[in-house]
């Protein structure tokens, strides 16, 4: 869904999958320490605070999907995924938008970015050029709420074609 003049958000496509991960982690953390404790009760205590950091970590990051949206400004285009990933493109470095036509191997290959985290992807940025860096980016993937409005407004802006 488009939250705001160009402005795209991702939470209805990632977030239930991470909230599953979540209540995982808490059966996880229920049954190892059950576990642990009745053998080592010190290795217990701490595996189970290391559960809970790392489930305070993920939920904090979902709860930060909305505050973090995929943003058109200016002449730049902000890919983000909550807190945990921001890129930003030049809208010149836009080579085109796809909304399909990749593959499972396109989606792994190390020079593309996938902001979908645990989603299967449905909008596709192919840029011009590589991003600075060892990777060599050249396509960044999401999972974003409005795919359509994400390109349409892309194309708007003479980009993405």
């Amino acid at each position: 869904m488009q939250m705001a003049d160009g402005t795209f958000g991702y939470r209805r496509g990632i977030a239930p999958m991470l909230w599953v991960l979540v209540a995982l982690c808490v059966v996880e953390l229920v049954v190892v320490h059950l576990l642990l404790a009745i053998w080592v009760p010190r290795a217990a205590l701490l595996v189970s605070i290391l559960t809970l950091v790392g489930m305070g970590w993920l939920i904090r990051m979902i709860l930060s999907f909305d505050g973090r949206p995929v943003r058109i400004e200016g002449d730049c285009l902000v890919l983000q995924v909550g807190t945990l990933r921001r890129v930003t493109v030049p809208l010149a470095a836009v080579a085109g938008v796809r909304l399909r036509g990749w593959s499972g191997e396109e989606v792994k290959r190390r020079s593309t970015l996938n902001l979908a985290l645990v989603a299967w992807p449905n909008v596709a940025v192919d840029l011009a050029a590589p991003l600075p860096g060892r990777r060599g980016i050249v396509t960044i993937v999401h999972r974003l709420d409005d795919p359509h409005g994400f390109a349409a407004a892309l194309r708007r802006l003479g980009h993405g074609a």
